[in-house]
């Protein structure tokens, strides 16, 4: 076994995991975290507006 075998078979490992890692990410079990991940700039907008509002009415108080 010389040493362009194992970057033969390296590559081959890598790929592996490439597509494994692919496959888990866009899996069916994945589908709610991935659509909360996408919320999570917009719920951002909605935390940043309630401490807005928390604040105004401590000054009124």
């Amino acid at each position: 076994m010389d040493l362009n075998e194992l970057r033969g078979i390296h590559t081959l490992v890598i790929m592996a995991m490439f597509i494994g890692i692919v496959w888990w990410a866009y899996s069916a079990h994945r589908k709610k975290a991935n659509d909360e991940a996408a919320h999570l700039p917009f719920d951002d907008d909605e935390v940043e507006k309630r401490t807005l509002e928390q604040e105004k009415t401590e000054k009124k108080q």
